[in-house]
């Protein structure tokens, strides 16, 4: 099972936020002042707005997950939501908020993926010009995808805090307005929608699950559901490796952690953002944090049991429930928030994520260099229903005898059990197993 850490916010105990929900009084804090509200009105404003714009993304059912919750578990498909995730939501109502003259300067975003092609696709539809600074290293993909929908696209940078300061300085010198990918209240009214649609499609939903970047979605989803129904509890997801709002909410203020680390690129942010964390703090009942094993066996499943292709950010509220889902009241509702994800990076992590749940075994063994040894090993091995998907065999090495021939085994296996199965046969047959 993955890692997971439940976090309480600091300000709110579970079950009892939200009571409050509809008209929330401006947020002060001690390093921002006053933050401005989001509230119902502003979210069903948007919703409005975003009619034939934005997609009502389908509510699945999921029939693996409901028995091991034991209860009902849906999934918010937002991977269906045109550009591929909920961020042309939150980017539309920005831009179209936008005055005239602010419309002719254009607009400017500093993203990765799925904030560069909501942006641009929102520009496009509303005839405002956009440049989308993205790093160096970004997936082709994804640069192709912005540029398709009428972007233009400046790679800087090597790591997204250099994509973003580039942005922010372009915006500087050409008054093109930065539009932030979740610190801005038109921002999270236009991603609360997905909270609307929950609650239209799923009206006896007990528990929301949904991951957790900067917080621009689950602050919208919290204000719109906890203003209609304040019972149902809303649970964030963070990959531990960039979980900034555990010691953000402990500390009472946002907090920069160092390096966050993750293949969940969507949610890899290192500081919340002022406006969703207040709202977050008030309304987000627990905060949870899911292991990189946990994202990559929730991918693995979206894809095999749903034959959903979701990205790892989307997949972090699966990985909560796979990690403890006797934790989760149901009916639940997990948000798969995005589906861009690079074939290449997806093949890694599907191969990770195998084997993660026992389904592939790589391992490295000596064995005496003679003719037949090599098909006597994989004898062995079809004994054992071992599927060798890849071998590699070393006779020359510095750390070999002169007799000795060093071989790598990629295998497909059937669970850990047959995993366990597998290495006691190898020894068993005298083969020095290294790792």
């Amino acid at each position: 099972m993955a890692d997971h850490t439940p976090q309480t916010p600091a300000s709110a105990a579970p079950g009892t936020a939200g009571s409050a929900a509809a008209s929330p009084a401006p947020r002060t804090t001690g390093a921002t002042g006053v933050l401005p509200a989001v509230t119902l009105d502003d979210i069903h404003g948007a919703q409005k707005l975003l009619s034939g714009v934005s997609r009502s993304t389908a509510l699945e059912g999921s029939r693996f997950l409901s028995g091991l919750v034991g209860a009902p578990v849906h999934f918010k498909c937002e991977n269906l939501q045109r550009t591929g995730s909920f961020k042309i939501r939150g980017a539309y109502v920005r831009i179209a908020g936008l005055s005239a003259e602010e419309r002719s300067a254009g607009v400017v975003a500093a993203s990765a993926g799925n904030h560069a092609q909501g942006v641009a696709l929102a520009a496009s539809l509303l005839g405002v010009r956009s440049t989308v600074f993205m790093p160096e290293g970004a997936p082709l993909p994804k640069v192709a995808a912005t540029r398709d929908y009428g972007a233009e696209v400046r790679l800087h940078g090597q790591v997204v805090d250099e994509t973003l300061a580039a942005a922010q300085q372009y915006a500087r010198e050409t008054g093109a307005v930065f539009i932030h990918p979740f610190d801005h209240p038109d921002i999270i009214a236009g991603q609360g929608t997905v909270g609307l649609e929950i609650l239209e499609q799923c009206p006896e939903v007990r528990t929301i699950v949904v991951g957790m970047g900067g917080g621009g979605l689950a602050a919208g989803i919290a204000v719109a559901v906890k203003a209609i129904r304040p019972d149902v509890r809303i649970v964030g997801v963070q990959a531990a490796g960039a979980a900034a709002y555990p010691p953000s909410l402990a500390a009472g203020r946002p907090v920069a952690i160092e390096a966050p680390a993750t293949m969940a690129d969507g949610i890899k942010v290192g500081r919340p953002g002022d406006v969703p964390f207040g709202i977050i703090g008030e309304l987000v009942d627990e905060v949870r944090t899911v292991s990189e094993d946990a994202l990559s066996s929730a991918l693995l499943l979206c894809l095999e049991r749903a034959k959903m292709v979701v990205e790892p950010a989307g997949a972090s509220p699966v990985a909560a429930l796979l990690s403890e889902p006797a934790a989760f009241q149901g009916p639940v509702v997990a948000v798969l928030s995005g589906g861009n994800v690079d074939p290449l990076l997806m093949q890694r992590i599907l191969r990770h994520g195998m084997a993660a749940g026992g389904r592939y075994l790589s391992l490295r063994l000596r064995l005496t260099d003679r003719p037949g040894a090599l098909a006597t090993l994989l004898g062995v091995l079809s004994e054992v229903d071992a599927n060798v998907l890849d071998v590699s065999h070393v006779r020359t090495d510095p750390r070999l005898g002169i007799t000795e021939a060093e071989v790598e085994l990629h295998l497909e296996t059937k669970g850990p059990e047959h995993c366990t199965e597998v290495g006691t046969a190898l020894r068993e047959a005298g083969y020095t197993v290294i790792d």
